[in-house]
């Protein structure tokens, strides 16, 4: 389990988090803007790409919500499907950018490992527009071969191959609000909702009286949801499964070099 958009790592091998405020886009953020707004697309009715503007988005990820600083590693453990199976999912954000469909993405490293072993690594790209929303833009994963990372071997960015990208975190979430996260039929087609207020919650790095909790789920799995807790300055707490398997993680630390 990884905090990036659930269903398309599940396309590649296996299915967000994050700091406190930074990077990736291509100019700064604005609270005033003739720009388009870039709306994500419905989840009900016929699908329709949501309108992409390059010059709509910043050169910073602080959705507070879910805030993406340069440097920031954020750490969280748990159990693996079978609900036993230890796994640990280490989530750096990187100082690197990536061009997606014109835009300066940042890049995230996402490994997951169980009992020191490694299990899955890929490379997932964010960005936020000058409304506060922050999208999903794609990733690559990098190969597993003999009990070590070597070579990238997929790649799913938006824009190609009738993959699009989609909402990882609302500029301002609201109870009933539904959005595609990736579409990328045959691939990836990841929904979330915002369920509301998640509560009080406690994880082994600290407790919160407040959350956000929101819900995702494909129907490319059907009978499967993931649920994700979220604080404001941090991002994501804790995810857990809340059908179709009984997966968990919990964040454990944050470090900032």
């Amino acid at each position: 389990m990884s905090f990036r958009s659930g269903q398309i790592a599940v396309a590649f091998s296996v299915a967000l988090a994050a700091a406190a405020i930074g990077g990736c886009g291509s100019s700064d953020q604005s609270t005033s803007t003739s720009m388009p707004t870039a709306n994500p697309a419905p989840t009900s009715g016929t699908y329709a790409p949501p309108a992409i503007d390059p010059a709509n988005f910043v050169s910073k990820v602080n959705n507070p919500y879910l805030p993406l600083t340069p440097g920031t590693t954020l750490r969280y453990r748990g159990v693996m499907k079978n609900g036993t199976t230890p796994q640990t999912d280490t989530f750096a954000i990187t100082h690197r950018k990536k061009q997606v469909m014109g835009i300066g993405c940042t890049v995230v490293s996402d490994t997951v490992t169980s009992r020191g072993q490694p299990v899955e690594r890929t490379f997932d790209w964010f960005a936020q527009d000058r409304q506060g929303n922050v999208w999903y833009m794609g990733e690559e994963t990098q190969e597993l071969k003999h009990g070590h990372f070597g070579k990238m071997i997929d790649s799913g960015p938006a824009g190609l191959n009738g993959a699009q990208p989609g909402i990882m975190m609302e500029a301002a979430p609201k109870a009933g609000d539904s959005y595609w996260q990736f579409h990328w039929p045959g691939h990836a087609l990841d929904t979330a909702k915002v369920l509301g207020n998640g509560g009080p919650i406690n994880v082994p790095y600290r407790s919160f009286k407040n959350t956000l909790l929101t819900q995702e789920q494909s129907p490319l799995e059907p009978g499967v949801k993931d649920q994700k807790w979220s604080v404001p300055g941090i991002g994501y707490v804790k995810e857990r499964a809340a059908a179709g398997t009984k997966e968990q993680i919990k964040l454990v630390s944050v470090t900032k070099r």
